[in-house]
């Protein structure tokens, strides 16, 4: 691990100030990433802003038809929420099942869709749910949000302050996940809301993606059988040695029709 100088701001002010004030700053959310790159000498810092200290990015709220989410806010408050658990379930189930115990009470939302690792979970939570990411800068919609692996729309600087997910009006999260790490080799997310039916994919390409040809087939009729058939191109999706890139388009066939008939 290289040197490093540690801060742990109260606001989010004070974190913004921080980061502007050098040109290798990175913010500390969960640890999940940042700590292993760092200890492997991966990723360099000059400082590191630790935000579990700041209240204003903590906690789960529900306001009509929105579920709030602040970005420090650990896996395994998303998935004990009875808040959640009334209002979006696939959202808990989905947060219950990322890693180990340990995992889920140490990484947040927010440091999950900034990393934005090609086999995270949430991402396929924010682009099927159809969500918006707040920054310190704006507002960004979930479809604009993710641009590529481990990449995102987020500037130099900006940093994520919640999430706010529209309840739809069904949802189910469908994974295949290593056996090791827990991390999606597949994993779809479908939902029926206002905007229309979502299909979100994770694992299988280099960034979350969605399937419109299952989305339209879903709008005719909300069966697993409408989908069956619908095949996604291996060309585009991810192959190493846990899945080729031919499982993976069977396996996103297969978990999308688990997850409609969860919820069909």
């Amino acid at each position: 691990m290289y040197t490093f100088d540690y801060q742990r701001p109260a606001t989010l002010a004070d974190a913004v100030k921080l980061h502007g004030a050098s040109d290798e700053a990175s913010f500390l959310a969960g640890g999940q990433t940042l700590i292993p790159t760092l200890k492997q000498r991966l990723r360099h810092a000059s400082v590191v802003i630790d935000l579990g200290a700041i209240a204003d990015l903590k906690g789960i709220s529900v306001s009509g038809n929105t579920v709030t989410v602040g970005a420090t806010t650990c896996h395994a408050d998303v998935a004990a929420s009875a808040d959640i658990k009334r209002a979006i379930p696939a959202l808990a189930a989905l947060a219950s099942g990322i890693g180990d115990p340990q995992v889920r009470n140490c990484g947040t939302i927010g440091g999950s869709i900034a990393n934005n690792d090609p086999a995270a979970d949430y991402p396929a939570a924010v682009v099927g749910l159809g969500a918006t990411v707040h920054t310190s800068k704006r507002t960004i919609t979930a479809d604009d949000f993710f641009t590529g692996m481990f990449e995102t729309a987020l500037e130099p600087g900006e940093l994520v302050t919640k999430v706010s997910f529209p309840v739809p009006r069904r949802a189910a999260y469908m994974k295949f996940p290593n056996p090791a790490s827990r991390y999606a080799i597949v994993g779809v997310m479908v939902a029926d809301t206002s905007m229309g039916i979502r299909v979100a994919v994770t694992g299988a390409g280099p960034c979350v993606f969605r399937i419109p040809g299952m989305e339209q087939a879903l709008t005719k009729s909300f069966v697993p059988s409408a989908i069956k058939g619908i095949a996604v191109p291996p060309g585009d999706l991810n192959g190493d040695i846990h899945a080729t890139p031919e499982y993976r388009a069977h396996l996103i066939g297969v978990m999308a029709e688990r997850a409609v008939a969860m919820i069909g």
